[in-house]
């Protein structure tokens, strides 16, 4: 049974530096990317928020990481750039990372994959190319229709539920169908017909 140690005040205390936390990462990491001008996007729930929070702030879901696409051409000059601020790169069960900091556990991290490669070999479509990208602030995001088609590549639970929130939102229609390939598209359809999972 797992002891519970904090409560109150203290709680949210550290709930609130938790996401400060990821957001520190990510921008540490993006202002360096962005001054060494190396290509990049932000995907995953950091990028999902974007979308997200120009329609309903109150939609928005917290993250516990940061997802990045580079190039793997690039990555040695990430490192170059990267371990200066605090970030050491890993290589972890084919998990490519930077870890922010000497301490920091997996999920301290930022997590990497290379643009134009599949994630995993089952997986029906590759990463998308770094060649378009939108900004979310000062940072580097992709635009909307490449965001969906990885999630609707990767179809784990929670981009499942990054998906649906856009569905409900009304950012993702039926319109949408057909701009993805026909795997792409039943999952679509699947979850445009069932909206509550």
């Amino acid at each position: 049974m797992i002891e519970i140690k904090y409560t109150g005040e203290a709680l949210w205390e550290r709930i609130e530096r938790a996401v400060e936390k990821v957001k520190d990462r990510m921008r540490r990491v993006t202002e360096t990317l962005n001054a060494a001008e190396i290509p990049y996007a932000v995907i995953g729930g950091n990028a999902v928020q974007h979308w997200v929070a120009q329609v309903d702030e109150s939609a928005v879901r917290n993250t516990q990481d940061v997802d990045i696409i580079l190039n793997e051409s690039d990555l040695d000059r990430a490192i170059a750039v990267l371990e200066p601020v605090g970030f050491i790169f890993r290589r972890s069960a084919n998990v490519s990372m930077f870890l922010d900091g000497p301490q920091a556990k997996a999920r301290d991290a930022v997590h990497v994959i290379f643009a134009g490669k599949k994630v995993r070999p089952e997986y029906p479509e590759p990463v998308p190319t770094l060649e378009q990208f939108d900004w979310m602030g000062t940072a580097k995001t992709l635009p909307i229709e490449k965001l969906i088609t990885m999630k609707l590549t990767s179809y784990r639970r929670k981009d499942q539920v990054h998906v649906l929130d856009m569905i409900a939102l009304g950012i993702i229609d039926d319109s949408w169908l057909d701009r993805f390939s026909p795997v792409l598209r039943e999952r679509l359809l699947s979850l445009l017909n069932d909206p509550d999972g």
